[in-house]
């Protein structure tokens, strides 16, 4: 009977030997697996760091040269007022110079996506209109009699608001 029970106490501690053996190298294989999710942790968050300083680079680059197709689509006017500034002898040809200019570089604004605001005649909007002076007049209540400053939008965004006079009491 002692036999028996030596047996069973031998076996006992045979799987309770296994078990831990079979704990420790499940431990292992997860210690490992951390370590490789670790790993690659670190290396995503470096990766991403290089990425958000690439990105931070290449920002500051674009906002660098993002006006470089306005400029050179604005260097012809320059050659324009260069030739014209020569021949300033001759005013009517100067003046008419001028014209030519003005009309070349509105061309270019245009083309670029600026738009003049219309003011003269509209009813005021001050999302667009900015009142420098009220006057009584026959016309309605917030007509815009005057256009002192030309306002300008680029696509749908105002960038410069005309100032204006406007009818009122």
């Amino acid at each position: 009977m002692e036999q028996k029970k030596e047996k069973t106490e031998q076996k006992e501690e045979e799987k309770k030997s296994d078990e831990k053996q079979n704990l420790e190298l499940q431990l292992e294989e997860q210690q490992k697996k951390n370590e490789e999710l670790l790993d690659r942790l670190k290396r995503l968050q470096a990766e991403f760091d290089n990425y958000k300083k690439w990105f931070q680079k290449e920002k500051i680059e674009v906002i660098k040269y993002a006006n470089g197709e306005l400029l050179l689509s604005l260097l012809p006017v320059l050659d324009s007022f260069d030739l014209a500034m020569k021949h300033s002898n001759d005013k009517e040809k100067f003046l008419q110079g001028m014209k030519m200019i003005y009309a070349q570089l509105n061309s270019v604004l245009q083309s670029s996506g600026m738009q003049p605001i219309k003011a003269e005649g509209e009813k005021f909007d001050p999302y667009k209109h900015e009142v420098l002076m009220k006057e009584s007049s026959e016309k309605e209540e917030g007509a815009i009699l005057e256009e002192f400053q030309k306002g300008y939008t680029l696509h749908d965004k105002v960038l410069r608001h005309s100032k204006v006079k406007i009818s009122g009491k």
